[in-house]
């Protein structure tokens, strides 16, 4: 982490522990919005993909939104999965980059697709074949068909779709991320105008309907692929490292590098999805509508998640420069700063969800529609409990960051496998399930599970920074400094 705080761009030195009171907050929230900002909108893009899927789908029926919701659904399970083992590769690229070892960042650059092609074929299996399980989970056969439907397009979009990821993370490594916001921002118009030519069928193209949202969906991620690579081929820094023999051929040493820093990484993102989506199961068991409806929920919540996202990311950057600075009162404080500014935000948002939830949920889905009624009425319920749930994801996600900029990469994981498995999840079943409150039920207990997970990661990270503090304080003063 402390080779990645050096390298990104926005970051400054975390030294002065001097400072306190209202000075210092303001200075340095400045310099933590200043680096979290373009990071949350270059989220907030990307995550606008998703999120004009489920708009148009919402045009088209209850069955339809449930079904393509559960697709996504296990997509993003197992993309975020694929993602979180290449994430490491920015860090290996960086380091690569510093030493002047040209021939490791090619070998890096080839080990994450390596692992990206690995994960995307595993995983387009996965999907292809899920069907029956899903059927003997307790899934409505009628949305699990069409899910099917669904998946069978989408699928082989993990293989583009992760390989865009790799790239994503080896440019970041050479400091020069390309104009990835530009072609995420480009993706939204284009996901936008293939979605409504394939599904009513346009310019002499048959009307494919919520298939055609997959269709559109794998077209967006192979092009978006296709433009960064085109974007690497014509700058003169990235070309080398794309076209050379080290990215075209076997490094046992680099496959091993990738795997073992991603690996954790890769859990923890897993852990928190799986969570999500073994949620979304529960609530498919209580009815078409429910499932509808967490559909339009999760996405909503998904939304405001990429705030804390960047702040995350930001706070543990300038954490681990801390770190690296022997700096544990700054990096205290610098994990408690980014916390705050993630309640403060999704407080504000909440209280958009209090004033009109029946407005934001509208634009994800239409009561005039036959049977929609009844899911916009659980969405608006479900936004409700969202305005509380929202906070503590925030805090869960940006205790995640803190505690990776402190040197901890197992520790989230395991903490995940806590508040989310042990609390959360069975907190849900008894809820809506055993205890008969429906999908309200499952949401009080996912809000529980979060709760949890938020609460030990932050006194993870407080005991943590603590503990390095107390340590570098009670070390012997070198004779350097002590003459």
């Amino acid at each position: 982490m402390s080779t990645e705080t050096t390298e990104t761009t926005g970051a400054t030195g975390a030294t002065d522990t001097t400072g306190t009171g209202v000075g210092w907050w303001v200075k340095y929230s400045r310099t933590l919005l200043k680096l979290a900002f373009p990071l949350i909108l270059t989220n907030f893009a990307y995550v606008a993909l998703t999120t004009v899927d489920i708009v148009m789908l919402g045009r088209l029926g209850a069955v339809e939104i449930a079904a393509a919701g559960l697709a996504i659904a296990l997509f993003n399970q197992l993309r975020t999965t694929g993602t979180g083992l290449v994430t490491g590769v920015s860090n290996l690229v960086a380091e690569a980059r510093v030493q002047g070892d040209r021939e490791r960042v090619g070998a890096l650059l080839f080990a994450g697709f390596f692992w990206a092609t690995a994960c995307g074929l595993v995983f387009c299996a996965v999907l292809l074949l899920i069907g029956p399980l899903l059927v003997l989970l307790g899934q409505d056969p009628a949305v699990v068909d069409k899910a099917g439907e669904f998946l069978m397009v989408l699928a082989p979009g993990m293989l583009p779709c992760l390989w865009f990821q790799n790239l994503r993370h080896f440019t970041t490594g050479l400091k020069r991320p390309g104009p990835l916001l530009a072609i995420t921002l480009a993706s939204i118009g284009a996901t936008i105008g293939l979605n409504y030519v394939l599904i009513h069928g346009k310019f002499g193209l048959p009307a494919f309907g919520f298939v055609g949202v997959a269709i559109a969906t794998v077209t967006v991620f192979l092009l978006s692929f296709l433009a960064f690579v085109a974007v690497i081929l014509r700058d003169s820094v990235l070309r080398p490292y794309l076209t050379s023999p080290d990215a075209r051929r076997w490094n046992g040493d680099a496959v091993r590098s990738v795997w073992r820093l991603g690996l954790p990484i890769s859990g923890t993102y897993a852990s928190e999805a799986g969570f999500f989506s073994v949620l979304t199961l529960v609530i498919g068991s209580l009815g078409v509508d429910a499932l509808a409806a967490q559909t339009v929920l999760n996405q909503i919540v998904y939304i405001v998640f990429m705030i804390s996202a960047g702040l995350s990311h930001a706070a543990s950057i300038h954490i681990s420069e801390a770190d690296g600075a022997g700096d544990y009162v700054t990096a205290r404080r610098m994990g408690l700063l980014g916390t705050a500014w993630g309640v403060i935000a999704t407080l504000v948002v909440a209280v958009v969800y209090l004033a009109v939830p029946n407005t934001i949920v509208s634009l994800f889905i239409s009561a005039e529609h036959a049977g929609s009624s009844d899911i916009v009425a659980l969405a608006v319920t479900g936004l409700l409990i969202a305005a509380l749930m929202q906070v503590f994801d925030a805090v869960q996600n940006i205790g995640n960051g803190i505690l990776r900029g402190i040197g901890d990469t197992a520790g989230p994981f395991r903490i995940s496998l806590v508040g989310y498995w042990l609390i959360g999840l069975p907190a849900g079943y008894l809820l809506g399930v055993s205890a008969d409150w429906g999908v309200e039920g499952v949401w009080i207990g996912q809000t529980s599970g979060l709760a949890a997970t938020a609460a030990i990661l932050l006194v993870a990270f407080l005991r943590r920074v603590d503990r390095l503090h107390r340590a570098t304080s009670s070390a012997p003063v070198p004779e350097s400094e002590s003459s």
